[in-house]
C-alpha cells in the first residue's frame, strides 16, 4: 500500500511516499521514512487527527510529523492583549 509521510519543520516541509505492506502501523511507517522522529517529543497524525502509534494504516493515509509550537496559543493571545492596552 502506498502512504505519505510529511515531516512539519519550521520553514517547510518534507515529504517522502512510501510503500508498505498491507497492515502496517504508523510506527511502520515513520521507521521506513527515514525521520529522525522522537515518539516522546513529537506527535503524529492521521490526515490531521492525532492517532496512537500503533494506529493501522489505509492506503493514501497522509501520516504527519508535527512540530512542537515554539508558543501556547492561549499565551500568545494573552500577551497579543496586554500589548493592546
Amino acid at each position: 500500500m502506498k502512504v505519505e509521510v510529511v515531516h512539519a519543520r519550521p520553514a517547510h516541509a518534507d515529504a517522502v511516499s512510501l510503500e508498505l505492506p498491507a497492515g502496517a502501523t504508523l510506527r511502520d511507517a515513520l521507521a521506513a521514512s527515514g525521520f529522525a522522529v522522537d515518539p516522546a517529543k513529537q506527535a503524529f497524525g492521521i490526515f490531521g487527527k492525532r492517532v496512537p502509534l500503533d494506529q493501522r494504516l489505509s492506503p493514501g493515509d497522509r501520516v504527519e510529523i508535527y512540530r512542537r509550537l515554539a508558543v501556547d496559543p492561549k499565551e500568545a493571545r494573552r500577551r497579543r492583549a496586554v500589548k493592546r492596552r
